[in-house]
């Protein structure tokens, strides 16, 4: 047990150190960067084509269902049909110009937050779509994901979409797990909803809450004073003494954002019997479908395998490089998450023994 001691305080030295080294290294590595201008990574544009995707799954599993003899026969039956397809489709575009180009399907990607992070990247890739787009053959998908968050984050990430629509560009979004909230806010910009049999959907309403602890401060002899110029400059506080006066104007101001919500919902789901669906409450997919918040029960992977049929479906992204000093934390976070788990578990195998 002693030697594990002294091994363990070697291993907290030993960790302190690189540790040490590391920050050293990471406001060096920031400090030469800020210097160059590097603080301003645009990301780089990631195109991926799932059509080609859904396409080598299917063949790597018909090429596996196949008896070896007969695997080397459907391989060049394979290759000889890709190249008559590619001349024919080329012969075909060079005869018939832009006319004869099939519809492209462009997919984003947006994970949300609580603070809608992803809205960076989701300006990028509306900008990169919409400088290509054909509002007559061309349709965008979100793949959307969020339970919601702050107003104005996810205002600005609708706001977003809302240009797709005002281009003209058929918009769909799919909801695989869930878009309640800032995330329903977001969904219903499109013109189409699809969604799988038990995605989260709703949630129509507006939440604030936080804790007070003037009573604690009182109660240990502890003045805290707001200064403000303003009628209602701060209405509720953390610390200082909340009046029902500044709760009312607290609550008429959530009043008033749940207002312009529904009324954004109801401007883009006019269908929709608004008074219904805006009380706060969630429904699944099926059950949405019932009260119209939904168009359609399918996962997006449907949808998509679908749309590879009848169009060049592409992925659009943005995907931020690390800067030196990320990576170093990073990798150091890992370090430290690994020598944490080695220690904890020579203990307990120490104290099992």
């Amino acid at each position: 047990m002693e030697f594990l001691s002294d091994y363990g305080l070697f291993l907290a030295k030993v960790v302190t150190f690189v540790v040490a080294i590391v920050i050293v290294m990471s406001l060096a590595a920031a400090a030469v960067q800020r210097s160059r201008g590097e603080g301003d990574d645009e990301g780089e544009l990631t195109v991926r084509r799932l059509n080609e995707k859904y396409r080598k799954l299917r063949e790597a599993i018909e090429g596996r269902m196949l008896e070896p003899d007969q695997r080397k026969a459907w391989k060049k039956a394979r290759q000889k049909a890709d190249k008559a397809a590619r001349k024919a489709r080329k012969g075909k575009h060079s005869t018939a110009g832009d006319e004869a180009k099939p519809g492209r399907t462009f997919v984003i990607d947006f994970d949300g937050d609580i603070r809608a992070s992803d809205t960076e990247t989701l300006r990028k890739s509306v900008t990169a779509v919409l400088a290509v787009a054909d509002p007559e053959k061309d349709e965008v998908v979100i793949r959307l994901e969020s339970g919601g968050g702050l107003v104005h984050a996810y205002g600005l990430a609708a706001a977003q979409l809302d240009r797709i629509r005002s281009k003209g560009v058929r918009l769909t979004a799919c909801v695989d797990k869930v878009a309640a909230s800032g995330g329903y806010m977001m969904a219903c910009v499109a013109d189409r909803i699809v969604a799988s049999p038990f995605a989260v959907l709703g949630s129509i309403g507006v939440v604030a809450q936080l804790p007070n602890f003037h009573r604690v401060l009182k109660k240990h002899d502890v003045d805290y004073e707001i200064l403000t110029a303003g009628e209602h400059k701060r209405t509720l506080t953390v610390f200082g003494e909340n009046t029902e006066k500044g709760r009312r104007k607290f609550l008429d101001d959530l009043e008033d954002t749940h207002h312009l919500f529904k009324d954004y919902v109801s401007e883009r789901r006019p269908e929709l019997d608004i008074d219904q669906v805006s009380n706060g409450d969630i429904w699944f997919g099926s059950r949405a479908l019932e009260v119209k918040l939904i168009d359609e029960v399918k996962t997006s992977d449907e949808y998509l395998i679908d749309a590879c049929e009848r169009s060049e479906v592409v992925s659009v992204g943005f995907q931020r490089k690390r800067t030196l000093p990320e990576k170093l934390g990073l990798a150091t976070s890992t370090a430290l998450e690994h020598t944490v788990w080695r220690v904890l578990s020579a203990f307990r195998n120490q104290n099992l023994q």
